[in-house]
């Protein structure tokens, strides 16, 4: 087998992967009710649906000689944006209580944080 259909073999695979994320996605924005929930099958679909199909573009273009850094910047930059709107929207629906507010911590008061019950010997005071 040649590169070029090896490439294009790989851009057919990552082209129906892709597709099959997006199909799901698109499914659970509509089937779910709550915002939170909602909020899932977008960032799926986001992640790794929207980047299965640039990495078939990318071996694409590849396969057929003409290579292009456009597609890797995009494929950067949702990777990075995508998590971050998703917290932004989660916190949105967190303050405007339009979902179930997260459950309360346990009663320890070190679950999420660094307080301890002894500092470390060597530690000095803040301020």
């Amino acid at each position: 087998m040649t590169p070029e259909v090896i490439a294009n073999f790989v851009a057919a695979v990552s082209l129906l992967i892709g597709s099959g994320f997006v199909l799901v996605g698109a499914i659970g924005l509509l089937k779910f009710n709550d915002p939170m929930t909602r909020l899932h099958a977008p960032t799926k679909v986001g992640t790794v649906g929207i980047g299965m199909l640039l990495l078939g573009s990318i071996a694409h273009s590849i396969a057929i000689g003409d290579p292009s850094a456009h597609q890797v910047l995009i494929l950067v930059f949702l990777f990075v944006t995508a998590p971050i709107s998703a917290n932004f929207i989660a916190k949105v629906n967190i303050h405007r209580r339009a979902c179930d507010t997260p459950p309360a911590p346990t009663t320890d008061e070190t679950w999420s944080t660094l307080n301890t019950e002894d500092p470390a010997p060597d530690a000095k005071p803040l301020g």
